[in-house]
């Protein structure tokens, strides 16, 4: 039986903020950069009525009803396997990342904390499940889930976000250390991982527009915590400037294991098979830019992986700065 929601007359939902808004908020790079918000302003009941109630509304498994999954994504081949690949260690990645970040909730110093981090279990969690749905909406029978997930993202598990895993819980749940678990999540978990994924949401609106709205619907909570992230560690600094070798040594540390594990490979190993897959699609790209003057058709997977990598420093070298850590650019080069 199905239940009808139901409508008060008159009644009008406030847009949401700018940043939260999915067709006023910033890119992902541009967003982390500029955009100010803080755990004051960023509680629970922000998050209700500008993510829940606004960046969600109306999308079905984290896109617009009318973003479509293509017929050529359904079909066997490298760019379905290619996206496989990709929504699967996300869904994963996301998993982890809702678990960890538990540890922050429990630590957390005071209420308006609590309650931020809250919300981004919430958003990680919602991510790892928009991730995994899009799997069957390439047609993956939801029995066959958990098979599929393994064979293709079993060796970045194990390789790659396992012992990002174990070390992230050191500093949260052995150490109950809250702004070294900020700092690990903020610097050195989605300041690298988040200007992978805008590329991916770039490089996919073609050629599948419902995986690319997941994608962008997943960047707009990445701003938000990545600014209050570095809200939180500046204040922190500012509070305490002893705190800062401390975590400075917390960076170098994560940067060590982050140059040990091998996430290029991972990334890697779907850009080839994206590069296949995208050669079959000329007609349809042939004038679509990645970046302005940069077709898609005309990038390698090295080269994509590296506008990523230049985007990651990028982003990294703004917000040390604006948490009082920009001595920690030494590690990043």
């Amino acid at each position: 039986m199905s239940v009808r929601p139901v409508q008060v007359v008159g009644a009008t939902r406030p847009e949401p903020a700018a940043e939260a808004g999915w067709d006023t908020a910033p890119g992902l790079a541009e967003g982390a950069r500029n955009t100010d918000l803080t755990v004051d302003r960023c509680d629970l009941n922000y998050w209700i009525r500008n993510v829940a109630q606004g960046t969600w509304s109306g999308l079905v498994n984290g896109h617009r009803p009318e973003a479509e999954t293509p017929a050529h994504m359904k079909r066997p081949g490298p760019l379905r396997d290619a996206m496989i690949h990709e929504m699967a260690f996300r869904s994963l990645a996301e998993a982890i990342a809702a678990r960890v970040l538990s540890y922050l909730v429990i630590h957390a110093p005071d209420r308006n904390s609590m309650e931020f981090y809250v919300t981004q279990v919430a958003d990680e969690a919602r991510h790892s499940s928009v991730f995994r749905g899009h799997l069957l909406e390439m047609g993956i029978a939801e029995a066959d889930l958990p098979g599929i997930i393994e064979r293709y993202a079993s060796e970045g598990r194990d390789t790659v976000l396992k012992p990002l895993e174990d070390w992230i819980l050191g500093v949260m749940r052995d150490d109950q250390d809250f702004v070294g678990g900020v700092v690990c999540i903020t610097i050195l978990v989605e300041g690298v991982l988040a200007p992978a994924a805008e590329i991916s949401e770039l490089k996919w609106r073609l050629l599948d527009p419902a995986a690319a709205q997941i994608e962008w619907g997943a960047n707009i909570d990445e701003i938000r915590h990545l600014t209050v992230g570095a809200s939180i560690v500046r204040k922190a600094i500012e509070q305490n400037p002893a705190e800062k070798d401390r975590l400075l040594e917390v960076i170098r540390r994560g940067v060590t294991l982050w140059n040990e594990v091998p996430t290029d490979d991972v990334i890697l190993q779907r850009e080839h098979l994206f590069q296949q897959g995208m050669a079959e699609f000329e007609e349809l790209l042939a004038d679509y830019e990645l970046l302005p003057g940069v077709r898609l058709l005309d990038t390698t997977p090295e080269q994509r992986m590296e506008i990523a990598y230049e985007r990651q420093r990028e982003l990294q070298r703004s917000r040390l700065g604006f948490m009082h850590l920009e001595d920690a650019e030494q590690y990043l080069v």
